[in-house]
């Protein structure tokens, strides 16, 4: 006998998430334009930096944007768990184009030490003021409240590197103002790339770990069949018990459960999933009991 249990209390988040998101964008993309053209006019690496970063920023909110809406989608013959997992897709994505990012900063900022280039430091300063402020704002927006959802930290990861980028250009256009001293610019750049690897890697080894069906965090299968066969009157034995996540949100588990003899099974099943829920944050559960 089969009992599955369908509550799932995630999904209450996914609006809130996605206005955050959204807002996030079009702060975002507003202002990359600007950073562009002040980059390229001022000769600032960092700026060009921030720029880049801003670029691909507005395209991984856009499809975490996306992820949202296509996760709202009911699930179908084919998907039958729906498209949750779409946004975690996205945030392995999303952590990838980071990697790709920090390559490409660091290449141009071994560049410029070689090659000192001339920068305008004055018209760098207003611009990266510019995007400091907006990346305060849209990091304000992703960050407001408390969420778990892996889409929303990679997108908050990405504005925070934004937001970085903002606070090494402006501090190298004042040395560069009162000193003259340009090679500030590439080497503020590499720095930052440092903090965005740290971000990536954390990004991607946790979207990597829910898409490889890993256990969900804090999950130890072992402390739960030992609290279970402990604590559950009538319960002999708990085998091949399986968790995962389709999203952070959305841990999900299968046991089979051996009962000893003469003991009815609804109650037994029921203190099951009381346990699961309560003491191990899984709400959707299905138990079996064999023989």
């Amino acid at each position: 006998m089969t009992d599955h249990n369908h509550s799932d209390p995630g999904h209450s988040h996914v609006p809130k998430d996605e206005r955050k998101i959204a807002i996030a964008a079009v702060l975002t993309g507003g202002f990359m334009f600007a950073e562009v053209f002040g980059g390229v006019i001022s000769g600032s690496l960092a700026l060009i930096a921030d720029a880049g970063h801003m670029l691909t920023d507005f395209a991984s909110l856009m499809l975490a944007w996306f992820a949202f809406r296509l996760a709202r989608r009911p699930a179908d013959w084919k998907r039958t768990y729906g498209f949750d997992r779409f946004s975690v897709l996205a945030a392995f994505v999303n952590g990838l184009s980071l990697f790709a990012i920090a390559i490409w900063i660091t290449f141009e900022a071994i560049s410029r030490l070689r090659e000192p280039q001339e920068v305008m430091g004055g018209l760098m300063l207003w611009v990266a003021l510019g995007g400091l402020v907006v990346n305060i704002i849209a990091f304000w927006m992703l960050t407001r409240g408390e969420s778990d959802n892996l889409n929303v930290r990679a997108a908050a990861l990405h504005v925070a590197g934004d937001l970085l980028g903002s606070v090494a250009a402006l501090i190298a256009s004042l040395v560069i103002i009162y000193t003259g001293w340009t090679p500030i610019d590439p080497i503020l750049s590499i720095l930052v790339v440092l903090l965005i690897l740290r971000s990536a890697f954390k990004v991607v080894k946790e979207s990597t770990h829910i898409l490889l069906e890993g256990a969900p965090h804090g999950f130890d299968s072992r402390e739960v069949k030992r609290v279970l066969v402990e604590e559950v009157d009538g319960l002999a034995a708990v085998q091949h018990l399986h968790a995962w996540s389709v999203t952070q949100e959305r841990p999900m588990a299968t046991l089979e459960i051996q009962l000893h003899p003469d003991v009815e099974a609804a109650p037994v099943r029921e203190r099951v999933r009381d346990i699961m829920r309560e003491r191990f944050h899984i709400a959707h559960l299905t138990i079996e009991v064999v023989s």
